[in-house]
């Protein structure tokens, strides 16, 4: 179906533009039913909203919300995906928004579906329906565990860490390439190991199955594997009607497999993204899964592209379209706007860091003053480390700032504590999560703990018997409260209290554990209001590993230094996002593309798509820093020296017509008091290294 005619569009369609609504549209009501679509979605097109409208269109012509598979990276998106769907609903009529109302209960990210579908076939597949799920640190501490023993952690050359040895497991895992591949590829300082690697990832799957617990990237395998049996695969695929993916570009093949086959000829499935902007090869993401899809299906996938952007002007387009238009696999599109703008983007050399940071603090400033609020400008970047100078800057400036990137929340020790303790009253073989808990008693350390986890172990299941495990007699009085209060956090029916009288406890031990009690006190009390939001403790483990929040201080509702503050941000981080004025921190090459990801041409294509995404967050104002410079200390061989930089290769002479080309500050010659402020610097941060010396 191509779309519906202006006179047959419904209301709840009429603010679609014409490839919106036939993407919205494709294939209900048609006699050949709903064939494979690929949404090709250009940055700030209205992807959500053309997704939104597809199921609500769906719900209208009599989809079950229950058949409904919608398919997102994380649960905020599939959250926001079922409030538009339900106010477009509305439009409709009463009766579709009731319907709307009552949810999608198959709507989540790849892996918290994944982790469902694996509790209800757990008996046909071989686990353990009460599985528990390890979140990353948890997994590595417990491939430390099996290094160690395999005595690899004693070798007389040094082997790789516990977070390098899950790195290399999850890439293996998740990019289905052989284990030398990796290591070539991504690991080569690894490479001598790979027959002590196998036999370590060997070990550690044979750990996690005897202990009942998945980790992350086992939700994606095990799924893939279910999904391999014919059988298994038509049922699994026969539940769901449609199924709807957002973000495709960003999938791996693991996901990409699992979606083949629940749907092998296409019916039903829709996928959405954007192959300008595939960033997260890092997380085994692959280009290829958007750019083949079409051919998977015989005839091919129907292809629809929303190239008409809402987001940015027209000159900030051209300037992103010449960039991309360079990358030489890609599918053909060029953004536009009818937002016309005489201001291009400002493309900025500065003599060095030190004048790039004063020179996007002088402008954030003067837009501030010109009425656009802090929070409504970013400051990207390529690495964490990029705005070092910059933070300095504005912290001496008494300028509020705001990092994405900072502590995670489920890194937090004191949260950490909490969902140990869950987990284990969960699965009482998951030895990590209990050798974790039991600690946390005064008196009782690791040999204390190894000595009941073995006890537990080899107890007759249904036995565990732990008030009456042997410790300390110092340690008595505590372990036997712990033992009652642990029991109690498994009794069916009566969530979320038992988290509730957890937190109490944890909160009488946090003097004990902790200096800073009071200020980690508010994350417990935060902790047990997200836990009343879920209808089990399963599901509340197994979303908050799998989607957790981004930091302790954004769920603790602690209340920030200013009302407005501005935004610093990676780039990786501020994919999806936008902002009316945005600055661009070190558009040169070793920066942007980074040194680290010049070794393939893959790699410098997707470094081309950062900078595309970072460019397309920009609503009206978009500005690209380019030091000609760079101070470099500590270098043994030639000790501190400036090392001079280009522009990125990704903005060549033929480009910059599209640019407004400027320098800061205007005069560039030192005068007197900028040089002597210069010297001064130098002269501090000698003094400051020689008090090391």
């Amino acid at each position: 179906m191509s779309g519906v005619t202006d006179t047959a569009i419904p209301a709840y369609l009429s603010k679609l533009n014409e490839v919106q609504r036939q993407a919205a549209t494709h294939g209900v009501g048609t006699p050949d039913g709903d064939g494979p679509l690929l949404v090709i979605a250009g940055a700030g097109s209205g992807k959500t909203n053309t997704l939104a409208h597809r199921v609500a269109h769906l719900l209208a012509h009599g989809a079950d919300p229950s058949r409904i598979l919608l398919l997102t990276f994380s649960r905020r998106a599939a959250d926001e995906l079922a409030r538009r769907v339900q106010r477009i609903a509305a439009q409709v009529s009463p009766r579709h928004a009731q319907l709307a109302a009552t949810g999608f209960p198959w709507a989540g990210t790849f892996h918290s579906v994944g982790a469902r579908l694996l509790r209800e076939y757990a008996g046909a597949i071989g686990l353990d329906a009460a599985f528990t799920i390890h979140d990353r640190e948890d997994s590595a501490d417990l491939m430390n565990l099996v290094r160690h023993e395999l005595g690899l952690s004693t070798k007389g050359k040094r082997f790789p860490l516990k977070g390098t040895c899950l790195s290399i497991y999850s890439a293996v895992v998740n990019t289905r390439a052989p284990l030398t591949d990796v290591l070539l590829s991504s690991f080569p300082w690894c490479a001598e190991w790979a027959t002590e690697l196998k036999a370590l990832f060997r070990a550690y799957v044979a750990a996690k199955q005897a202990q009942q617990v998945l980790d992350y990237d086992d939700l994606l395998l095990y799924w893939a594997q279910m999904v391999g049996v014919p059988e298994l695969a038509a049922d699994v695929g026969g539940r769901f009607s449609h199924v709807l993916v957002d973000e495709y570009q960003d999938t791996n093949r693991l996901q990409a497999e699992i979606l083949l086959a629940l749907k092998p000829d296409g019916r039903g499935l829709t996928v959405v993204g954007d192959d300008a902007q595939s960033i997260y090869s890092f997380r085994g993401a692959t280009i290829r899964n958007i750019l083949d899809f079409p051919g998977h299906f015989d005839p091919p996938a129907r292809q629809l592209t929303l190239d008409r952007n809402y987001r940015s002007t027209q000159p900030i387009l051209a300037a992103a379209n010449g960039v991309i238009g360079q990358a030489k696999e890609r599918f053909c599109k060029d953004l536009w706007s009818e937002r016309p703008s005489a201001e291009k983007p400002r493309l900025i050399s500065v003599r060095d860091e030190a004048d790039q940071a004063a020179g996007v603090v002088e402008r954030i400033l003067a837009r501030r003053e010109g009425g656009l609020r802090l929070k409504a400008q970013a400051v990207l970047f390529r690495a964490a480390h990029h705005s070092v100078r910059l933070e300095i800057e504005l912290t001496r400036r008494n300028i509020p700032f705001v990092k994405f990137g900072g502590l995670k929340f489920l890194e937090a020790a004191h949260v950490k504590d909490v969902l140990a303790i869950l987990r284990w009253a969960q699965n009482p073989r998951d030895r990590v999560s209990g050798f974790r808990a039991i600690q946390l008693l005064p008196g009782l350390g690791p040999k204390s703990a190894g000595r009941i986890l073995d006890n537990l172990q080899a107890a007759p299941p249904g036995c565990l018997l732990l008030g009456e495990q042997p410790v300390p007699d110092g340690a008595r009085q505590h372990w036997q409260a712990f033992a009652t209060l642990v029991e109690g956090l498994g009794e069916a029916g009566t969530w979320p209290l038992p988290v509730e009288k957890l937190a109490l406890w944890y909160e009488g031990q946090m003097e004990r554990l902790f200096e800073d009690a009071a200020v980690r006190q508010a994350d417990i009390q935060q902790l047990a209001r997200i836990a009343a939001t879920y209808p089990s403790q399963e599901r509340f483990l197994t979303e908050l590993t799998l989607d957790p929040p981004d930091a302790t201080s954004d769920e603790s509702g602690k209340p920030l230094l200013d009302e407005d503050y501005l935004i610093l941000s990676t780039i990786h981080s501020a994919k999806g996002r936008e902002w009316p004025a945005v600055s661009l921190l070190n558009a040169v090459d070793g920066c942007l593309p980074s040194d680290l990801a010049t070794g393939s041409e893959r790699e410098i294509e997707e470094e081309m798509r950062l900078l595309y995404v970072a460019m397309t967050r920009a609503k009206d104002h978009l500005d690209l820093y380019v030091p000609q410079r760079f101070y470099v200390s500590g270098q043994s061989a030639t000790g501190d020296r400036h090392v001079y930089a280009s522009r990125t290769r990704f903005i060549p002479n033929r480009l910059l017509d599209r640019f407004e080309n400027c320098t800061w500050p205007e005069a560039t010659p030192d005068t007197p008091a900028r040089a002597e402020t210069r010297q001064a610097a130098v002269d501090l941060a000698a003094r400051m290294r020689a008090m090391w010396d």
